[in-house]
């Protein structure tokens, strides 16, 4: 797996558990190991500069996804995984430190970057949130791949609640 992450914030961020978490949450959706990620770290003014231009919306968001080649796990049964390019994702750690800090289980900003990542990740692979079932089953598949991770790791206390809309 081929994953890139690029701070551009300004902001000391866990670039290798935003790499971890996006290897862990790609190997568990039986994506093809030659497949390409870009994680890109923004801050504020960036962030807010692509929600206007992509969704047309005021403010920074927390994360932004750009897929490319439109990939998607592949059935239980299918054993051909397609390779290609997955897409960016665009992570906020200004806004991420905010959401962290409000959120019902109050952690940390990468706790909360490592759950941005995992959201993201999920939409480059066609997971939305817009519709009630849609929304269920994608928070699911991300606190379980959360989970997942964080219980591989040894890390205790409560995972991240989504925060992200």
């Amino acid at each position: 797996m081929s994953i890139d992450v690029n701070n551009e914030s300004g902001t000391e961020v866990d670039e290798q558990a935003i790499l971890d978490i996006a290897r862990y949450a790609l190997a568990r959706m039986r994506i093809h190991p030659l497949s390409e990620l870009s994680v890109i770290v923004v801050d504020t003014d960036a962030m807010e500069q692509l929600h206007i231009q992509w969704m047309d919306l005021p403010g920074p968001t927390d994360v932004m996804s750009f897929p490319m080649d439109e990939l998607r796990p592949p059935s239980k049964d299918d054993d051909e995984r397609p390779q290609g390019l997955l897409g960016d994702i665009v992570l906020c750690p200004e806004v991420a430190a905010r959401q962290g800090a409000e959120a019902p289980t109050r952690h940390s900003m990468d706790e909360e970057l490592q759950l941005l990542t995992v959201h993201g990740v999920l939409h480059l692979l066609g997971y939305d949130h817009e519709e009630p079932d849609e929304k269920a089953e994608m928070f699911g598949l991300q606190a379980a791949i959360v989970d997942g991770w964080r219980a591989e790791r040894g890390l205790t206390g409560p995972s991240p609640a989504p925060t992200v809309s």
